[in-house]
């Protein structure tokens, strides 16, 4: 099996660190200057798996091709590669906002394509994909796109209608937990604690708690109930959120990220 990766930046350096950890088989590098590829070959030098290359050669290689250059740069690559890509492989699409619609336009007749939202704890085998197939994407070449990503943590199989809701719940998501965690170790320090104590004790707090739902699969409610006694001190800081609206906050935070990436 042998997986391509156009653009390694922030997402596309996370996937391609869960692959190399975790996973078999050779990933192909695409870099988009020179210096960049030579940077790479120089940080994966001690991952014999990887291997830097230009996009034709990665194209004419590759089984699976994950697209993780800027939304606006999709475009110039496919048709940088369309004519090297090999009927049967999969091109899956994880730049923000480009269509199904979009890739069927400019990929040729027999490759398939997937549309996706990761996160960035890919990196440490954590993270979420959600897929959207085309319509002529069979069962076999979606699994084969999920068994790619299964190093870098879990997939999602939803309708291209629900990409929007999907980056705003998964894809950008981090990013309000870090926000979260941030605040705390803030007013940790604040209660006196160092700022590494802070950092240990609200990172762990949030890796438990997340652990806690995916495992029990239970619901967020009904877990907090159970750390919550009537009258005590969480009861005491979940009033004092509740008044400053942050249920609301999250709600439009939510909105507003689904609005912008549907």
């Amino acid at each position: 099996m042998t997986t391509a990766i156009y653009g390694v930046g922030a997402m596309g350096g996370a996937i391609l660190d869960g692959l190399t950890a975790h996973g078999d088989g050779e990933v192909l590098a695409v870099a988009r200057t020179p210096e960049r590829a030579t940077e790479l070959r120089e940080r994966y030098a001690d991952r014999p798996a990887v291997e830097v290359v230009d996009a034709s050669t990665a194209a004419a290689r590759a089984d699976v091709h994950l697209v993780v250059v800027k939304p606006y740069a999709v475009a110039d690559l496919l048709a940088q590669v369309r004519d090297s890509l090999r009927p049967g492989s999969v091109v899956v699409s994880l730049a923000l906002g480009v269509s199904l619609a979009d890739l069927a336009a400019a990929l040729p007749d027999g490759v398939a394509a997937v549309r996706g939202m990761p996160n960035t704890p890919a990196r440490v085998g954590q993270g979420m994909t959600v897929l959207s197939p085309a319509a002529d994407v069979t069962d076999e070449q979606l699994q084969l796109v999920r068994d790619v990503l299964a190093p870098t943590g879990a997939t999602l199989v939803l309708p291209e209608t629900q990409q929007g809701a999907a980056t705003a719940l998964s894809g950008s998501a981090p990013a309000y937990f870090y926000l979260v965690v941030e605040a705390m170790v803030d007013a940790g320090v604040a209660q006196g604690l160092t700022r590494a104590d802070a950092l240990a004790l609200a990172g762990q707090a949030a890796r438990g708690a997340g652990a806690m739902l995916v495992e029990t699969g239970e619901e967020a409610a009904l877990l907090r109930a159970q750390v919550t006694s009537p009258g005590g001190s969480t009861a005491a800081a979940l009033a004092r959120l509740e008044a400053h609206g942050v249920r609301h906050a999250l709600a439009d935070a939510v909105s507003a990220c689904a609005d912008r990436a549907g």
